[in-house]
């Protein structure tokens, strides 16, 4: 499978769930409010998925997939299945025991991770009770973020990428379906969140089921490949652990201002997670199993030529949406969140800080592109070092900026310091001669700047035009956006092909693997 179309149905997968998660967004937004029980919530919500990222999507990833791979192309699948197991065995175990010592010390965790809720004790309580509901989520989801390795290594793409929809659709019939009839509301989405991750897991399973790999339990063992998982994931952990102790930060920081500062966050980050979702972590998902095959088989030039047209699709799809989400942010928060308990301050709030994740966006995709050759090539400590260096500077941006700009200034801070990282990246790549820009993607980023500087001028025009309409309630702003949204496509995608960034023949090229 190309680059292209692995990212293609990566990113129609991730799509499907970003407009689930939007619609999820939309009735919290509309029950929840930015209240008290809503900040308990994201909190509830936030911790599992921080640890989700630390054992499961970041550091086993990095070191899991490249030992997959090759002991499936040299040893066969009987080996790969093996090594599955022994893996999947290690990963429970620590699993269980991080979420007995969690859910034994919970209030301590809280008391860490939001102090800015001591000083309001229903709220701290209720967090505490709300977090000890969704951690157990992160078992269910690491499992399937390993499952989700399989499949990638072996092609199969759509089936951990259709993983997130199961969790947005059931977190959207519980709080319907519950809504006041348990403790709180946060407690309806808390055991939707739960039982999100059972259904997850079991779709996974068969997945893998359907593609040949019937895995079975096997008590722990260090076997030689689990030993190099280990050795590719330490660097990887400690990278991965700084991110998320930078996040713990921010969330920490976040408590300690206005209440509502967690939800304004949390809402931005939605919106920018469709962009980052459907395009950065489509096609770094599939980048890194194609460029662990081409190195693996002494092909450079050819992982060169993929790192290329993978940082070609990023910057074509991805700049032209951070310049759209800061012309629309606040038209299209109010269009999607507006209504019910979120009150038009809070618009405001969310719209300001979407702005200042949009800034970002291009770096933080770039990461999710930059970031696999130095994987395929089983480097986790170059990545790392430079992660834990961003990340540093990010706690000291927040520091800086919270004061002056509240919520803001913590949106901000993280979108400086992923300049920095995707900086960084690029130079001891191209230091390395594993970045060399070829003469399509330096045709591709000049003429891809005109073209986005006539959609910015488009979507400029048409949001004075259709501001009356945008600003009023009911359906009639849906479609104005709507039409804002596709005319801004439009414009960019004609503009592409006429100036030749990217026309219809080199998208079929693409596909093809050419």
């Amino acid at each position: 499978m190309s680059l292209l179309r692995a990212s293609a149905t990566i990113g129609v997968f991730t799509l499907a769930s970003r407009l689930t998660g939007f619609a999820r967004d939309s009735v919290i937004a509309a029950i929840l409010g930015t209240g008290m029980v809503a900040d308990a919530f994201f909190i509830a919500f936030k911790l599992p998925n921080l640890f989700r990222r630390l054992f499961a999507e970041g550091a086993f990833s990095a070191g899991f997939v490249p030992i997959f791979s090759t002991l499936l192309t040299r040893d066969g699948k009987d080996a790969a299945q093996r090594f599955t197991e022994e893996a999947l065995a290690a990963l429970t175990l620590t699993l269980l025991v991080l979420l007995a010592v969690f859910e034994t010390f919970m209030p301590i965790v809280m008391l860490g991770l939001a102090p800015g809720f001591v000083s309001d004790p229903p709220k701290f309580d209720l967090a505490v009770e709300l977090t000890r509901i969704t951690f157990p989520y992160l078992v269910f989801v690491s499992v399937v973020s390993l499952m989700g390795g399989v499949l990638n290594s072996l092609g199969r793409f759509a089936g951990q990428a259709a993983a997130p929809v199961l969790l947005n659709l059931m977190l959207i019939g519980a709080l319907l379906v519950f809504r006041d009839s348990l403790e709180s509301n946060g407690h309806a989405l808390a055991w939707g969140v739960f039982a999100a991750g059972i259904l997850q897991l079991t779709g996974m399973a068969v997945a893998c089921w359907r593609a040949g790999f019937r895995l079975r339990p096997r008590l722990p063992r260090l076997s030689p490949e689990v030993r190099e998982l280990g050795r590719l994931m330490l660097p990887a952990v400690i990278g991965t652990g700084a991110a998320q102790v930078n996040i713990a930060v921010d969330i920490i920081i976040a408590s300690l201002l206005p209440t509502g500062s967690v939800s304004y966050l949390f809402y931005a980050d939605r919106l920018v997670q469709l962009p980052l979702g459907v395009v950065g972590v489509a096609v770094g998902t599939a980048l890194l199993p194609l460029l662990s095959r081409q190195v693996g088989a002494g092909d450079h030039a050819g992982a060169t030529t993929s790192l290329n047209r993978a940082i070609e699709l990023v910057l074509l799809l991805c700049v032209p949406a951070a310049v759209a989400l800061t012309l629309i942010a606040h038209p299209l928060v109010h269009v999607l969140f507006e209504r019910g308990a979120f009150a038009p301050e809070a618009t405001d709030a969310t719209a300001r800080a979407l702005i200042a994740f949009a800034f970002g966006l291009p770096a933080y995709v770039l990461i999710k592109a930059l970031s696999p050759p130095f994987f395929a090539r089983k480097d986790t400590r170059t990545p790392v070092k430079i992660a834990v260096f961003a990340l540093t500077l990010n706690v000291v941006l927040n520091l800086a900026l919270m004061g002056p700009l509240l919520h803001v200034g913590l949106a901000l801070a993280t979108a400086i310091s992923a300049w920095v990282n995707a900086g960084l990246l690029a130079l001891v790549l191209r230091r390395r001669n594993q970045l060399v820009l070829d003469p399509r993607l330096r045709r591709a980023l000049v003429r891809g700047a005109l073209a986005l500087a006539v959609m910015g001028g488009a979507l400029w025009f048409g949001v004075q035009f259709l501001q009356p309409i945008l600003a009023a309630d009911g359906i009639a702003p849906w479609g104005a956006m709507a039409a804002l949204v596709a005319g801004g496509m439009a414009v960019y995608g004609l503009g592409l092909q006429l100036l030749g960034a990217a026309t219809i023949k080199d998208l079929r090229q693409l596909a093809r693997g050419r």
